[in-house]
């Protein structure tokens, strides 16, 4: 139904940022509220952060509240996490996904991509 790639994590010292890629392929026109999730070593897989597909909704995880920034680019099937100042506690493989609403992130994909890792040092 749709093929998920993340990209962009990489490492980073404490305190910088890093600008996450999500690009799903899809067959036929969609408009997906989309979600980024996250999950650390020996963790469950969490919510970071969603948008509606205008755009025009947002909603974050308190614990990146006004640190990260989610946005998309429809004309790219696209989705975007820019985090800034982030910390040791952010380190985990980061996933999107197509998620119900922006204040109800239940995944709506069966699949998940591969995810891209994001280790913070400090």
């Amino acid at each position: 139904q749709v093929q998920l790639v993340e990209s962009g994590g990489g490492l980073v010292q404490a305190g910088g940022s890093l600008r996450l890629s999500c690009a799903a392929s899809v067959r036929t026109y969609s408009s997906y509220a989309m979600g980024w999730f996250r999950q650390a070593p020996g963790k469950e897989r969490e919510f970071v952060a969603a948008i509606s597909w205008s755009g025009g909704n947002t909603d974050y995880a308190d614990s990146v509240k006004d640190r990260f920034t989610i946005s998309r680019d429809n004309a790219k099937n696209t989705v975007y996490l820019q985090m800034n100042n982030l910390k040791a506690e952010d380190t985990a493989v980061y996933y999107c996904n197509a998620v119900a609403t922006v204040h109800r992130p239940v995944r709506l994909f069966d699949s998940w991509g591969q995810g891209t890792q994001v280790t913070v040092s400090s």
